[in-house]
């Protein structure tokens, strides 16, 4: 249990390390995001696949295939569903905004980006409790290792905007970090979730593996298009082979 609190603070603080990081260079080159964002994108494909729906297949049975892909689907619906649930929560960031001006429509925008990765930061979380669940300790951390990798781009890239939209540095960072808390809690609802019954866990697995693959299909690789999408491709494939030799050497 003790390794799992440890795995839940280490990827929830991976965003606070980002969000510090991204303080320190407030205008980070698209290049370089695209190039950070897709590393991280490739580890955690090769996380979601090698590391989630694989043992699915192995812990699920006659129909191990059937719970798989059932899994892998319905993780994938409940976030589309997610996205389109994000409500507007200007209210929240304590600037002074005219009812109709741009600068309201702006710290929207920002916002609802914000609250988006904190809505992906919950399942994420979750795939990373849920590893611990099939018992392999070295499998569970590459998995977290993968999440956290991702989350510290992540933390970067949403301070400067917050920052231009009029926030403060105070409120800029305590909305980061609760994005990383959110994923605390996703990592332990998962772990304690397949601790309960051991006949949830392939679709468990399965489940965090779709929303890993819906985030990196639908958020982080069209992200990284801005121009050096060939640059962006290989860095993919580098974060996945990185990934799969820490896989085939301490899985």
């Amino acid at each position: 249990m003790q390794m799992v609190w440890l795995t839940a603070l280490g990827v929830g603080g991976a965003t606070v390390v980002g969000s510090l990081i991204g303080f320190a260079f407030k205008k980070i080159s698209h290049t370089f995001s695209d190039l950070i964002l897709s590393f991280a994108a490739g580890v955690m494909l090769c996380a979601a696949v090698f590391g989630l729906i694989m043992p699915s297949l192995s812990y699920g049975g006659n129909f191990s295939v059937f719970v798989t892909i059932l899994g892998v689907f319905c993780g994938a619906g409940i976030l589309n569903l997610m996205d389109k649930a994000v409500p507007h929560l200007h209210r929240l960031s304590g600037v002074e905004l005219e009812h109709h001006g741009e600068k309201n429509e702006t710290l929207d925008k920002v916002l609802l980006f914000v609250m988006a990765i904190a809505i992906h930061n919950l399942p994420e979380g979750i795939a990373a409790g849920v590893g611990f669940g099939t018992g392999n300790t070295a499998e569970a951390l590459t998995i977290a290792g993968g999440i956290a990798l991702q989350n510290i781009p992540e933390g970067m890239v949403i301070i400067a905007p917050m920052l231009a939209a009029g926030m403060s540095k105070g409120r800029t960072l305590l909305t980061a970090s609760l994005t990383g808390v959110v994923e605390v809690i996703g990592t332990l609802l998962g772990y304690f979730a397949v601790s309960l019954s051991n006949t949830i866990l392939p679709f468990a697995l399965a489940f965090a593996g779709g929303t890993m693959l819906y985030v990196i299909s639908d958020e982080m690789i069209p992200e990284t298009h801005h121009g050096s999408q060939r640059g962006a491709t290989y860095a993919l494939l580098v974060g996945f082979c990185f990934m799969l030799l820490i896989d085939f050497y301490l899985g």
